[in-house]
């Protein structure tokens, strides 16, 4: 039995569909529709209802996804356990945040595609939430504050940020001075998330309001560069312009707690051995020596 026809089995019942199968193996709808065929026929029962919507498991082919996806599982530990000391093979699929992810991610994980020669890598950046499971991907970095989930997460790197406004916005609205001031200001937001500020040593929770918002960092601080609001943004977003003076640091007395990068991963027993890799590669780029000698990154 071909272990590609497996795998190309597993990745069609977790995407539903032949399509989403084939870009996430990267190869072509026809490639995937020949080893599902030879996958039946050699089993000689119908895994795969295939209709216009997608590919529905059979009842058979309920009953087989899971002997399938653990015999993968087992093939990809066994290469593992064989390659050569620091040598990676296979595929790593990727979901990386769109905001950083181009200026800050990407020639890291050039790095990592150039001492791995084999390795072959596939990036997809969105700041959209992405389920790791249902589309296919072998981990994603995340930044920010982890919500609780199922997914296994390590932190790679700090991320600090504060509140800026234009000096526009400061002139004609005031800045605030403390938490309770912000509900008379326009905020701008990805949501309806909530802002943790630091009295002292305490987190305080605000929820802000707004009416301008947007699921990436960029646009929210070319918003406050247009007078818009306060934005809550990392520093990677707008060292650039409060050193040219566009935007003003407000509520220095409560600054933002450090946020974290962090790569998270689908629940097992062991990650893979190119997950690892890429961690620690990531700690490597994120925790510069000078850097944890001028902030402490706990």
């Amino acid at each position: 039995m071909d272990i590609d026809d497996l795998r190309t089995f597993v990745e069609v019942a977790q995407a539903g569909g032949i399509s989403a199968a084939a870009v996430r193996l990267g190869v072509s709808k026809s490639m995937v529709s020949r080893r599902l065929v030879r996958l039946e026929e050699e089993l000689g029962v119908q895994l795969l209802a295939r209709t216009t919507r997608g590919a529905a498991l059979t009842e058979a082919g309920a009953l087989f996804r899971g002997h399938a996806a653990r015999v993968c599982e087992e093939i990809d530990v066994a290469k593992e356990t064989i390659l050569p000391e620091g040598e990676l093979r296979g595929r790593l699929r990727i979901a990386v945040p769109l905001t950083f992810g181009p200026t800050h991610f990407a020639p890291m994980l050039a790095e990592m595609a150039r001492r791995h020669p084999r390795l072959q890598m596939q990036t997809c950046y969105s700041d959209r939430f992405v389920d790791l499971i249902a589309e296919g991907f072998d981990c994603a970095i995340r930044v920010g504050y982890l919500e609780d989930s199922n997914l296994v997460a390590r932190r790679v790197g700090p991320i600090y940020g504060k509140l800026v406004a234009s000096p526009d916005y400061i002139s004609t609205h005031g800045a605030p001075e403390t938490p309770e001031e912000l509900a008379g200001h326009e905020a701008l937001m990805q949501g309806t998330e909530a802002w943790k500020l630091m009295d002292g040593d305490q987190i305080v929770t605000v929820r802000p309001q707004g009416r301008f918002k947007a699921d990436n960092g960029t646009a929210l601080v070319a918003a406050a560069v247009a007078g818009l609001g306060i934005a809550y943004v990392p520093d990677w977003l707008t060292d650039d312009h409060v050193a040219g003076g566009a935007l003003v640091p407000v509520m220095t007395r409560y600054p933002l707690p450090p946020a974290g990068a962090f790569v998270v991963r689908p629940p097992g027993q062991h990650p893979a051995r190119k997950i690892r890799v890429l961690t620690e590669l990531l700690i490597e780029y994120c925790n510069p020596p000078e850097e944890s000698g001028r902030r402490a990154t706990t």
